[in-house]
């Protein structure tokens, strides 16, 4: 990839070159994951991943790794420090950056349009995104330890919640955001009103980065440092699910056709994996082997 990105560089220069390697993607790089964060899929349909080391959003149809979109490295650029990607109400990709502290939405592929407007916003650290079921996209801002609620086409973020350390974040059928926090207590649950909820109290998870919910309302919780996926049933303690084996560091989730889906990059290497996890907790390859 880097020496037909080079060539690519050569004749067409600076962004045109990262714009091309964006629009044919597979045809110049080897389609691998490098260091996925966060997957993102609707119901059915292609799998969206985040990759903080490609920098960008890779795609998963048909079991083939695709990239959706490759940011430039440099600091400041669009989703050159990409940290979560979510699907709206519309089936648009929706990702969140660090570098630049905005929310995008892809409105066609290789175009993210800047979602937060207004000086007065102040988001921080945007480390993860969810959408409920009227459009509004919710923000976990690690920096200054809220959660934005952010209308569905764009505009100012308005306080939601404050949250200590908040990590990833889903929602349920009620519209109740779940959040991962790093404080006393790991896991909660907003009201639509923004009402705080202890779903796990004290801290009985190493390092937990995301959660996402079952079908029956069970949920999921990565943890990072203990190389686990701890499982949370209603009303009952947290029990490790999955646990080692091939999982080196899992981090983002998220459920797509009965299997939740596990991104699980590697420090040390130059690659990382994003799992399928069965009913029964086997793992296997979210694309090819």
């Amino acid at each position: 990839m880097r020496r037909g990105r080079r060539v690519v560089q050569r004749f067409f220069g600076g962004a045109a070159a990262i714009a091309l390697v964006a629009a044919i993607g597979g045809r110049l790089r080897a389609e691998d994951f490098h260091y996925p964060l966060k997957p993102a899929a609707a119901e059915s349909g292609p799998v969206y991943v985040a990759d903080l080391r490609l920098p960008g959003i890779l795609v998963v149809k048909d079991g083939r790794i695709e990239t959706y979109f490759a940011a430039s490295k440099k600091l400041g650029t669009p989703l050159c420090r990409i940290r979560s990607v979510a699907i709206d109400r519309n089936g648009k990709v929706l990702a969140a950056d660090t570098s630049t502290r905005e929310v995008y939405r892809f409105d066609e592929p290789g175009k993210p349009t800047p979602l937060i407007k207004g000086a007065e916003a102040g988001i921080g650290i945007p480390m993860s995104i969810a959408v409920d079921s009227k459009g509004n996209i919710f923000v976990a801002d690690l920096e200054v330890h809220w959660i934005w609620k952010l209308p569905s086409a764009g505009g100012a973020p308005k306080k939601f919640a404050e949250v200590p350390a908040p990590g990833g974040m889903t929602i349920d059928g009620q519209d109740r955001l779940w959040v991962v926090s790093g404080g006393k207590d790991q896991l909660l649950r907003l009201s639509p009103e923004g009402k705080i909820e202890v779903v796990v109290p004290g801290r009985p998870f190493q390092h937990p980065n995301d959660v996402a919910l079952g079908p029956d309302g069970t949920a999921y919780v990565s943890d990072g440092y203990a190389r686990t996926i701890w499982k949370v049933s209603p009303g009952a303690k947290p029990q490790s699910w999955i646990s080692g084996g091939s999982l080196v560091n899992p981090v983002g989730l998220a459920w797509h056709e009965g299997n939740l889906i596990i991104a699980d990059p590697n420090p040390k290497a130059k690659k990382g994996q994003v799992y399928k996890a069965d009913a029964a907790g086997k793992l296997s390859p979210l694309a090819g082997k």
